[in-house]
């Protein structure tokens, strides 16, 4: 191994196969799974070469009908459905936590590369709970529920508490209505003002069918615009940036209504993402919007983005409807990885009444970017986030997002109407499907979307960006069986029961030697040190600058994980001790290798990470940190920060036996 000083004696076969086996158990899904799919998906964009998949906008023929058929999870809410007082509470909250720098962008690791993301985001939500994506764990900041009031009242300023607080609200508001909607109500609210904007118009012609008025509104999201550079083509991977865990993919598109009829949407899964009709539920106010949005039509509403005609793509589109047979991709194994859970947990699916837990808030100004992507393979125009399904949740939950766009830091339009200035959008596409067409779907600020049921999991959405700066805060159901406080402090309590500690002389002793314990125990040690303290130090005091609610948590943290430093010293010496049974202590010794060469491995990248350029451009107080982190002499800590010579000792006690 690269970082391991020569031993003197030949490494015996069966320790290089166990050598092999561990150092390809943590690369074998980035390296094997992603490069497969990136060769696939470039086979694919090569067959497409400059054509462009159809998608429909709201002025397209068909617009309607594609959304009920095959996109009927997405629900719009319009701003003017949402009480004005919620609006003005929440739209404050959101400018509190932009002036007060709280809206960061994040240092995520896409295919062993550290990039920044395009869009400056925080976390809030329940206290303790943490929410991860692309190899980052981020600390929610907690909102400060009637129920958490006191109990948080001192860990940030009053400001802050506030803006918290209003993204609550807007929190309890979406849970409720989210379930309402799940048992069949419709949005009603806009009706009224809906129709009244339609009689305005009747007098124009019939050609506006419905599928102008179904103008609604589409994911925000929770991955970052693609940053890499190495491009192969026009259309190459790096714009799915986002989709390290198989939230990427060349979708497609299916011909028009021709096509929609007896075709079948396939998913990742080989499973139908066809919506059965009596599952479709059509938003409230969708047949009084003909009316109101001509200037919202992509081909009219200010922006550079035109829908692909699909007249003119049917025989490219035709000739490879059946070509992504071979590109169905399991994403299930890649979703669920990353928890950094020392004993994953089976997926959760949702049930019951809706509770999101955390809301990812995102900030980005279009101005302020000096370059953004095109989108490659709809020609939908230029993209804030790249394609990608939302990560790290429970199965089936809803995401339910609040838009909200505007032109300065306090919230207030420059000169020249809105119209003029070009929406922000969402898009939309059945995930490894080229059968079915794109859905492109405007955005007004204040509206909200909804996406229901499995539409996450089956569908991939990017959002567009618009030409003023735009908020969303994008309430989840996060899957948090291994990311609460909680969850960590519990795993802490059982690892550290295997350490006995003498009253009297303050000595340290193991009291299970079981392999299998001390596996456990070794797991968790790893899990403290790389999902939870280098994870929070890696985000520099980001944390500690607007709430103190985590200071305290990881300290003790801290604490624990050098008690378990102190039973890795134990169990070394164990391991070590002459007289040992052989096969027991065979076993002991390929465990504790194990252990620690992952660990070993872990520190060396975690140690570039906070090291590396990129971490180098960033202020003193948002800078990462590279902590726990001691020198060769610190007579606190029981072992070294380099575990190079340990491993060597335990290989050459291993080659002995």
């Amino acid at each position: 191994m690269p970082f391991l000083r020569a031993l003197q004696q030949p490494t015996s076969p069966p320790m290089k196969a166990r050598q092999c086996k561990h150092n390809s158990r943590n690369m074998k899904r980035s390296g094997d799974s992603e490069g497969e799919k990136r060769r696939k998906r470039r086979r694919l964009l090569q067959e497409l070469g400059d054509q462009k998949i159809p998608f429909l906008g709201p002025s397209d023929r068909g617009f309607q009908q594609l959304w009920d058929s095959s996109y009927s999870g997405l629900v719009l809410r319009r701003s003017c459905s949402l009480p004005a007082e919620l609006h003005g509470r929440v739209q404050a909250a959101l400018l509190t936590l932009r002036r007060k720098g709280c809206l960061l962008r994040d240092l995520v690791r896409v295919r062993d590369r550290d990039v920044f993301t395009a869009v400056s985001r925080a976390l809030l939500g329940e206290p303790g709970h943490t929410y991860r994506y692309l190899d980052t764990r981020l600390f929610a900041i907690p909102w400060h529920s009637e129920d958490t009031e006191v109990k948080g009242q001192n860990c940030c300023d009053p400001d802050l508490r506030l803006a918290c607080k209003a993204l609550w609200e807007l929190n309890t508001f979406f849970c409720s209505d989210v379930s309402q909607l799940k048992e069949g109500d419709r949005l009603t609210q806009c009706a009224k003002v809906e129709a009244e904007a339609k009689q305005g118009e009747e007098g124009d012609t019939e050609s506006k069918h419905s599928e102008d008025s179904k103008n609604s509104e589409g994911g925000d999201s929770e991955s970052r615009q693609s940053e890499e550079g190495d491009t192969e083509s026009k259309h190459s991977e790096e714009w799915d940036i986002e989709s390290k865990h198989s939230e990427e993919g060349c979708s497609g598109s299916r011909q028009e209504e021709e096509w929609e009829t007896g075709s079948k949407h396939s998913s990742e899964e080989g499973e139908s993402s066809q919506v059965k009709p009596s599952e479709m539920v059509v938003p409230a106010g969708s047949a009084h919007l003909e009316g109101k949005l001509p200037g919202l039509a992509p081909k009219s509403g200010g922006t550079e983005t035109e829908s692909v005609g699909l007249g003119t793509q049917e025989k490219p589109v035709a000739q490879l409807k059946h070509s992504l047979s071979d590109y169905h991709i399991e994403d299930k194994e890649e979703q669920a990885s990353g928890q950094g859970c020392s004993q994953p947990s089976p997926p959760q699916v949702c049930t019951g009444p809706v509770k999101f837990n955390v809301t990812l808030l995102n900030y980005m100004d279009p101005a302020a970017m000096s370059q953004l992507k095109e989108e490659p393979y709809y020609g939908m125009g230029k993209m804030a986030v790249g394609w990608h399904h939302d990560e790290n949740l429970i199965t089936h939950s809803p995401v339910a997002v609040y838009s909200y766009t505007c032109h300065d830091d306090k919230g207030e339009s420059s000169e020249g109407s809105s119209a003029e200035k070009a929406c922000w959008r969402i898009g939309l596409k059945v995930a490894w499907d080229i059968h079915t067409p794109g859905l492109m779907l405007p955005l007004e600020s204040g509206d909200c979307y909804y996406m229901r049921d499995d539409l996450n999991s089956t569908h991939q959405h990017c959002v567009l960006a618009g030409d003023t700066a735009r908020f969303s805060s994008t309430h989840r159901v996060a899957e948090c069986s291994s990311g609460t406080l909680t969850y960590i402090q519990s795993q802490c309590q059982q690892a550290l029961s295997n350490l006995h500690t003498d009253p009297e002389t303050g000595s340290h002793s193991l009291l299970a030697l079981l392999p299998t314990t001390l596996r456990h125990c070794e797991e968790i040690h790893n899990e403290v040190e790389f999902e939870w303290l280098r994870q929070y130090w890696f985000q520099g005091q980001r944390y500690a600058r607007f709430c103190s609610w985590w200071t305290r948590p990881m300290e003790q943290l801290e604490k624990d994980w050098r008690l378990m430093e102190t039973m890795t010293k134990l169990f070394l010496a164990t391991v070590e001790e002459e007289g040992q049974e052989g096969e027991g202590r065979r076993e002991m010794a390929e465990t504790l290798l194990s252990a620690l060469t992952d660990r070993h491995q872990q520190r060396q990248t975690w140690r570039d990470r906070c090291h590396s350029s990129l971490a180098q451009t960033l202020p003193p107080e948002e800078a990462p940190v590279d902590r726990p982190f001691w020198g060769v002499d610190d007579p606190s800590m029981p072992l070294p920060f380099d575990l190079a010579d340990i491993i060597n000792r335990v290989e050459s006690l291993l080659w002995r036996m």
